[in-house]
């Protein structure tokens, strides 16, 4: 192959400038309908919203940021964790971190996104050692912590609530800025009842301040079996959580939207918070509580009902993984099952699986399989050099810079020291390049190579691709893929079990 392929471009299906100017524009409005004080509950991932990016191509995977840059003169972040989750040590799946550090993490980052922090809220505080510990952590590096109190009852025990006794009882944050952003290093944190207590601790400063959420899915003005919304259900199916119509919006203004369970579930309630707080509820229906104008940004329905029905599948497959390491029930599996029916879609509908297996067929062996832009399909196998992954990252390379397939980028020769110094030194039963050692070699390789130089610059390329290998794959490849922002899934299957 001599011939250098034209790598086409992903196919976008939202608008991500049209969307920063018309969130940026609703949010300020809805902080002008209060006394100019607004807590606003930001859900899901204040940056590396890579789910959206995936399900809205086009979508920026920091576009929440970026709206947050657009209203930095008047905003103010408040980020809330559990001392339950500081007690457990819950851990942020798609990073590794702890909770606790993840709000070091997220501090940090909005501050050289020059982002005004203005504070750390732990919630569910009941003594718990290891959230004084974290407090006075924080207070050591001058950032101001509130506490907020576990409330017998809650959330249904509305006198007991709205009472010294309950949200009195929580420290009142002190705020600055008309808009404050209400956010968490996951659900669950107490977002809405930090949001709520502060609701009635303004009120008795003779401030109505207001409350606003903001959640990306499932977005409210598509269908309530879009796949878009389907894609959400997929990536919350551990939680078994579920997209509804919103009956009070229905009822309210004979509109048909869509809400989420929880939402839906806790608005009566929050709706006599409100009541009792204000006299009345500002609210007709959880919809009306939202502020997402993502629906509004679509530009291609096809482009994005075909990435979400994708990563329904990917979703599937990561499900199989893990129930394969036992860290989940079959349920979670089961659900997305559903869903796919619910899309009319198939594992088989992802073509990358479809090659890594009638690869792995033909080699009897582990193989992967790597679909490029412009809709080719390369493979790669396992050799007594290089693992499958591996294979198929310098195959792919070698196609998007034009080389012949039987051109050594890397020579053998300069493998065999790197697969000694793993067996005979660092006692690895494995002599197999992996993915990162391979792309190493590489690197090595480019310094005298131009052919080596040439493949090792089309990795940009990668970005957006799909992958699949016909086994499980070890950490460090998958760290490397994600770093590649190849979306990769994998066979349920373990290697040694071939």
């Amino acid at each position: 192959m001599n011939e250098k392929v034209e790598n086409k471009k992903m196919r976008i299906g939202f608008d991500n400038e049209k969307y920063l100017k018309m969130q940026s524009e609703h949010i300020r409005n809805r902080i002008g309908k209060f006394d100019n004080k607004l807590y606003l509950e930001f859900g899901g991932k204040l940056f590396d919203d890579y789910h959206a990016s995936r399900v809205l191509p086009g979508f920026a995977p920091d576009s929440k940021l970026r709206l947050l840059k657009e209203l930095s003169s008047q905003a103010e972040i408040v980020i809330v964790i559990s001392a339950k989750d500081i007690e457990k040590n819950k851990i942020r799946g798609d990073l590794g971190i702890t909770y606790d550090t993840e709000v070091l993490r997220l501090i940090q980052t909005y501050k050289d996104q020059g982002l005004y922090v203005g504070s750390v809220t732990i919630t569910q505080f009941s003594g718990q050692e290891s959230a004084i510990l974290f407090k006075n952590r924080l207070e050591k590096l001058q950032i101001p912590v509130y506490l907020h109190y576990l409330i017998p009852g809650y959330p249904s025990n509305v006198p007991l609530i709205i009472s010294e006794d309950g949200y009195g009882k929580n420290d009142y944050i002190k705020t600055s800025r008309p808009l404050v952003i209400v956010t968490a290093p996951g659900p669950g944190s107490g977002k809405m009842a930090t949001c709520l207590s502060q609701l009635y601790h303004e009120h008795k400063r003779g401030i109505l301040a207001g409350y606003a959420k903001f959640e990306t899915f499932p977005v409210w003005n598509l269908p309530l079996k879009h796949p878009v919304n389907l894609a959400y259900e997929a990536a919350t199916a551990d939680l078994n959580d579920v997209n509804m119509i919103d009956p009070f919006h229905l009822e309210a203004y004979g509109e048909t939207t869509v809400n989420y369970n929880r939402d839906v579930e806790i608005f009566p309630v929050l709706n006599t918070i409100f009541e009792k707080i204000y006299g009345e509820s500002p609210y007709k229906s959880p919809t009306d509580m939202g502020v997402n104008m993502a629906g509004n940004c679509i530009c291609d329905d096809e482009a994005c009902r075909e990435a979400s029905k994708q990563e329904i599948i990917r979703r599937y497959f990561d499900a199989l993984n893990a129930l394969a390491k036992g860290s989940t029930s079959d349920k979670e599996a089961q659900k997305i099952e559903l869903l796919m029916n619910m899309a009319g879609i198939t594992a088989a509908d992802r073509k990358v699986a479809v090659k890594a297996l009638e690869r792995a067929k033909e080699t009897n062996g582990p193989a992967a399989a790597l679909e490029l832009h412009d809709g080719r399909i390369i493979t790669g196998k396992t050799t007594n050099l290089l693992g499958a992954s591996a294979a198929l990252l310098l195959n792919v390379l070698k196609v998007l810079a034009g080389i012949d397939h039987e051109v050594h980028i890397i020579s053998p020769e300069s493998i065999e020291p790197i697969q000694k110094l793993k067996v005979d030194y660092l006692k690895s039963k494995n002599p197999r390049l992996h993915t990162d050692e391979v792309l190493i070699a590489l690197s090595a390789s480019a310094a005298t190579n131009p052919q080596a130089r040439l493949a090792l610059s089309q990795l940009p390329e990668l970005a957006g691709c799909q992958a699949h290998t016909s086994v499980m794959l070890s950490d460090v490849d998958i760290k490397i893929f994600k770093k590649l922002d190849v979306q990769l899934t994998s066979e349920a299957v373990y290697e040694h079990t071939l």
